[in-house]
């Protein structure tokens, strides 16, 4: 029986939060949600206080970390404290409003969740669709996604969405932890799951980028990845020798 987390990693997501919240809502799906936002300087928080309270979402617990620990290092908070308190997946759907909880639904229904460690969301997967995606954008990820699967040995047809599922079973690895807290910890956690032999899935989803503010610098972050995807093809253990750290937040709300 699945006891599942709905992990909302926030940074900047006024605008986007409650449009989340409501998707969680109408989606019926039995869930805590646990947000972690990363010291929004903005009105993220009370955007998400006052949706939950609008829609009457619970149990809903609220963290903001202490410092900004990047995607990643909300990503090892929200993993530690699905451990601890006996979840047994965790749903990842970013804060941004970009990929579509519903896109799930099909496949918690069939419980295709529970055949594989890591059920994830792909943008590039035949079936999926993309709105306000770029073409240059398209054919990057495409070929990054190439080099990808030569470290994967698989085909590979997203490197990390905001949209994914990841078992209890995977979480308990904790090699996670010393991943880089930045945008390519995705990446790194995608590498670790094959090398490490875990079961992985994709399945489609619906992606559009409209009022969201983006946080990435596509060309440095492509040239991240694919040093990294360099690395990695000459030597695994280089996706292991990262530094541990402590990662503190506070509990703001909780429902």
């Amino acid at each position: 029986m699945s006891k599942l987390l709905i992990f909302i990693p926030c940074y900047r997501c006024e605008n986007q939060i409650e449009r989340v919240i409501y998707k969680i809502k109408t989606s019926n799906i039995q869930a805590t949600l646990l947000i972690v936002d990363n010291i929004s300087p903005d009105n993220t928080l009370s955007r998400a206080k006052q949706a939950i309270d609008t829609y009457q979402v619970s149990p809903v617990v609220i963290l903001k970390n202490s410092q900004n620990y990047n995607l990643g290092g909300s990503h090892k908070i929200a993993f530690a404290y699905a451990l601890e308190n006996g979840f047994s997946h965790v749903i990842v759907l970013h804060g941004d409003d970009q990929a579509n909880i519903h896109d799930l639904l099909p496949y918690l229904e069939n419980g295709l969740h529970l055949e594989y460690d890591c059920l994830l969301g792909s943008r590039f997967h035949a079936h999926s669709t993309l709105k306000g995606y770029s073409k240059f954008r398209i054919l990057g990820n495409r070929i990054l996604n190439l080099f990808c699967s030569l470290v994967c040995r698989s085909s590979i047809s997203d490197m990390g969405s905001g949209l994914n599922v990841y078992s209890a079973r995977f979480l308990k690895d904790k090699r996670y932890i010393s991943f880089p807290n930045d945008l390519t910890f995705n990446v790194s956690l995608l590498f670790h799951s094959y090398i490490a032999g875990f079961k992985v899935a994709f399945f489609p989803i619906s992606w559009r980028e409209e009022d969201q503010v983006s946080n990435a610098k596509i060309f440095q972050q492509m040239k991240i990845i694919l040093s990294t995807i360099i690395r990695v093809l000459k030597d695994k253990s280089f996706l292991y020798a990262g530094q541990s750290g402590s990662y503190l937040y506070e509990v703001i709300y909780k429902k």
